[in-house]
Formats: structure tokens, sequence, C-alpha cells
């Protein structure tokens, strides 16, 4: 029986986590995870239902919500990857706006959103042969994983990835308004009280700001293959 296990991939926004992630999924035959996309669509749920804004935060209608929230992934072959879906409705295009950005630090702070999220993200790599990222993966979801990276890079650098992205969809958005955002996801997504973003004792930093992807994923690859071996 081929050995499998469990790869935790953390790190701060826009630092590539969802790319090797994916790549290496596809490399192994991995099911992949993008716990991001998850916090973003509770968010995306929270905002059109007018329970958080820029100003305001309706903690406790949310929490009453939740049992109502479904979340799924489904495998879009044309594109190769899986897309989010929020109680049915493709919403992957949706949850990557800079507005839902600018709020998925508040949502993702909540400790029943993050109680109810990350019982299913475990439940999801009960069985191993999956590679998970988000930014408690190695501490908090799974704390065992056999492999755990931690990505990085400088806020700048990062910005103008993000920055990039969303121009090419066709988002009218200005880089300072982006490079605002990375930051402020950094202070909360490092502050909150529950489940702060941390770098896992036993992983590896990978500081991407100089090096390109493909050597990035033949680096981390060579890592995997380690632990397989």
């Amino acid at each position: 029986m081929t050995k499998k296990i469990t790869i935790a991939i953390d790190g701060f926004s826009s630092t590539g986590k969802s790319t090797i992630a994916k790549q290496l999924a596809k490399e192994l035959s991995y099911i992949y995870v993008d716990t991001g996309a998850m916090y973003r669509a509770v968010t995306l749920y929270a905002m059109e239902n007018n329970f958080v804004s820029e100003t305001f935060l309706h903690t406790e209608k949310l929490i009453s919500k939740l049992p109502t929230i479904t979340l799924s992934f489904h495998f879009n072959k044309d594109l190769g990857f899986a897309e989010m879906y929020l109680n049915g409705k493709n919403v992957e295009r949706a949850i990557r706006t800079i507005e839902v950005s600018n709020l998925v630090s508040k949502i993702a702070a909540i400790s029943a959103v993050r109680k109810k999220l990350v019982a299913e993200q475990q439940e999801m790599g009960k069985n191993k042969g999956i590679v998970m990222d988000g930014r408690d993966i190695g501490t908090v979801v799974f704390p065992d994983a056999e492999l755990k990276i931690f990505m990085t890079a400088s806020a700048e650098t990062r910005a103008q990835r993000r920055f990039q992205e969303l121009v090419e969809r066709g988002d009218q958005v200005s880089f300072e308004a982006v490079l605002h955002n990375v930051k402020e996801r950094d202070h909360l997504d490092s502050t909150r009280s529950d489940s702060p973003l941390v770098k896992a004792k036993d992983a590896i930093a990978i500081d991407n700001s100089k090096i390109d992807k493909d050597e990035q994923f033949s680096q981390i690859l060579s890592l995997v293959n380690d632990k397989l071996s």
C-alpha cells in the first residue's frame, strides 16, 4: 500500500500557499483543500446577510446561522482545481474580491466559526493523502501532520502579486489599497486570540520573495519525497 501523508501549508496572505498546494496535490494525486476559501465563503454569507461590514460585526446573528451554512468543494476539470460552493452555489469568483479580503479576518477571528470549519477540515483529512493550506493547519487542524510548511514573503511582494491578480481579472483596485489590506490582515491574523497565525515549531519556513514558482515547487517536492521515502 502506497504511503500517504498529510501536508500542512500555512503562512501569510498572498504568499502563494494555494498555488504550491495545488501543484503538490496534482503531482501526488492528493486531495487539495483551500481553507481560506471556506472562511471567505462564510464572510460572503455574512456580507450578503448584513452581518458584517467595515463598521460593524453582528457576531451572535452569524453564529445563530452557522448550522444553515453548507460548504463544499466541487472539482472543475476545465480549471484543474476544486471550486468553492456556498449552500449549493458556486462562489469561487465572488469570494476573491477585495471587499471579502477586507472582512475575512474579522470573521475568521470568531471562535464558533473556527470550530465549525476546523471540524470539517479534520474530517476531510482523516484518511491522509491531503494537502491543506491556511493559517492554522499545522498548529490546530493537523498538529501531527508529517510535513508542515510555513510560507512568507515581504508585504510589498505579496501586495504586488495580489494586485496583479485582481487587475488581470478586471477588478478596479489600487496598489495602495491592496498593500493596506495585506498589512491589516497580517496584523489581525497574527494577533487574534483564537488560533493566531504562527509558525509551528516543526514547520519548515519558505521565504519566496526572491524565488520563482518552479524553484519553489522543486524545493518543497524534495521535502515531500524525503517524508515519503
